[in-house]
């Protein structure tokens, strides 16, 4: 078979169901072998959508997600994703072409050997990846993408990238071994010492009646630590705090919730960790957001229990006094069994909480408060659903008053932060987990940037609901110009009536301006199992939540 051919089949071992890349004249075998396999394949009108949308698919299926681009102009538009890919743990692979080996050094279309005047590709996706391959003989191709495979879960998960120079992808150049891709990954287990005397510090805590707090992020959901993480908090009664990505990982109106822990997160949040002696923290990088910008003094005069799948992200931002380097599931697990042998019953915790996510907002201008709309939000989410909030302000009105319970998920782009990120990414997430409701919160400008993706959706049927948060500027970097200039400029643009071409793409379009026309056309768009736009048109004189210091 050929070398596309083996990859193909390797994927199809591996139960890869869908994959999303760009076309071209490199990688014109790939496209033939995948319209031969029973993969789906979602063909994108530009390569960089394709790398979110694999980052989107594995996000919270825990699968392999893999976008494909022709050689150079279209392999570097995968830069993006995978960068997202690499901060955020999520496990994909990337295949792009490569010109042809034999005319290495010589200025061949699309070149990129790095040889006479040519970029550098093994150096810029070595740069974005954990690992990228050049594949020089085809009696490589099936061990390489094993390994790569196996890579993108190892540890903390991330991409991985596969050259294929277009010389190899000829009949000639048939794989003769070709073999099943066979994925070995082992949990990173936990150090049964760390976990015993992470342990000892928390009972010791617990039973001086010291205040505690779980502060749990997005590594704890990638684990599915979420059953372990309720059973310590209900049977020890720890508070708990997210971070924005944590968000939803136990239902946010149990009774010990008290909300996001960061710049534009909740007061209740930063009261009580401010008055906290003892941090568990748990699959969370301490990141700019939830430090108020790495804030040198946040955990002054406290004790931090660390969990974190690799020990390069303990101590990074933080010291912590008991490490534990370990997939988050396992080390709760572990943290539990540990506890119940010397923590007898606890008395319910008291807490204060400060209402946030129900609290009455005054609003008397005309157009739709962001904050009022993520509340209706929250009110018409069916069970387990995905909300995706892209870059701006809107992943703030979300993050504050959109408040999750039975099984619903929520993330923001994560540190590398791209625009668009999320627009593609929810449908890679539906594609990934069909059964689930997938909702975009984006900015007019992210939607602006890229939603033509839509006609992505509409093409194969993918029913993703975006919302648009219409407000005709960039409100976050305006308010950042404000908070630090006194002024603002070049921040303002227009838009197009967002229903009508979302209607010209061939999917459902909402143009709506009151709480009541949002409410009807969100369960419209429930209703209609089609990919659908509602253009939300909001007040620019609301300001979101924002606390630069703890």
């Amino acid at each position: 078979m050929r070398i596309y051919e083996a990859i193909v089949k390797g994927l199809e071992s591996l139960g890869v169901e869908t994959v999303f890349g760009g076309t071209g004249e490199n990688n014109a075998s790939l496209l033939l072998a995948l319209k031969h396999s029973r993969i789906k394949t979602v063909v994108v009108r530009h390569e960089q959508a394709a790398s979110f949308m694999a980052c989107g698919y594995s996000m919270y299926s825990n699968r392999l997600g893999v976008c494909f681009a022709t050689a150079g102009p279209g392999a570097f538009n995968l830069f993006s994703g995978l960068a997202v890919a690499l901060s955020d743990s999520h496990p994909v692979l990337a295949i792009s072409g490569f010109s042809s080996l034999d005319w290495k050094g010589k200025g061949a279309l699309n070149e990129t050997s790095g040889l006479a005047r040519t970029p550098d590709s093994q150096a810029m996706f070595a740069a974005t990846t954990k690992r990228s391959y050049l594949l020089t003989d085809p009696a490589q191709t099936c061990d390489v993408l094993e390994e790569a495979v196996n890579l993108a879960f190892e540890g903390r998960p991330g991409p991985v990238h596969i050259h294929v120079p277009s010389n190899l992808t000829h009949e000639k150049d048939a794989v003769e071994n070709y073999h099943d891709i066979r994925l070995d990954v082992r949990p990173v287990r936990p150090d049964p010492a760390q976990v015993a005397a992470a342990a000892a510090a928390l009972a010791q805590a617990i039973q001086q009646q010291k205040r505690v707090v779980a502060l749990i992020g997005y590594g704890a959901v990638q684990s599915g630590a979420g059953p372990e993480l309720q059973e310590l908090v209900d049977r020890f009664q720890i508070p708990f705090i997210t971070t924005l990505d944590g968000k939803g990982i136990i239902p946010e109106d149990h009774p010990l919730a008290l909300g996001i822990l960061g710049t534009s997160g909740n007061r209740g949040a930063r009261k009580y960790f401010k008055s906290a002696e003892v941090v568990l923290a748990v699959g969370n990088s301490f990141a700019q957001h939830t430090t108020y910008g790495f804030h040198p003094d946040l955990l002054k005069g406290k004790a931090l229990i660390h969990v974190n799948i690799t020990s390069q992200e303990i101590g990074k931002v933080y010291i912590a006094d008991y490490p534990v380097v370990s997939d988050a599931k396992p080390a709760i697990a572990g943290l539990v069994a540990e506890l119940s042998r010397s923590v007898d019953a606890v008395p319910p915790a008291q807490v204060v909480k400060d209402g946030h996510q129900a609290e009455h907002i005054l609003h008397v201008v005309p157009h739709i408060h962001p904050g009022q709309l993520a509340q209706s939000l929250s009110k018409l989410l069916p069970e387990r659903s995905i909300v995706l909030a892209d870059a701006g302000a809107h992943l703030a009105w979300l993050g504050y008053y959109l408040e999750l319970s039975r099984g619903q998920n929520y993330r923001k782009p994560g540190s590398f932060g791209p625009m668009a990120c999320h627009v593609h990414g929810a449908i890679g997430a539906k594609c990934a987990q069909p059964e689930r409701t997938v909702v975009v919160g984006c900015g007019d400008g992210c939607f602006l940037l890229s939603g033509f993706e839509l006609m992505t959706a509409v093409q194969y049927d993918i029913p993703v609901i975006w919302i648009i948060f219409n407000d005709a500027e960039f409100k976050i970097i305006k308010l950042y110009q404000i908070a630090n200039f006194f002024e603002s400029g070049l921040v303002d643009f227009n838009n197009p009536d967002f229903a009508a071409v979302a209607r010209a793409c061939g999917a459902q379009g909402h143009r709506v301006e009151t709480l009541a026309e949002f409410e009807a056309a969100f369960r419209e768009a429930l209703a209609s199992g089609k990919p659908t736009v509602i253009d939300a048109a909001l007040t620019r004189l609301a300001v979101p939540h924002y606390r630069p210091r703890p």
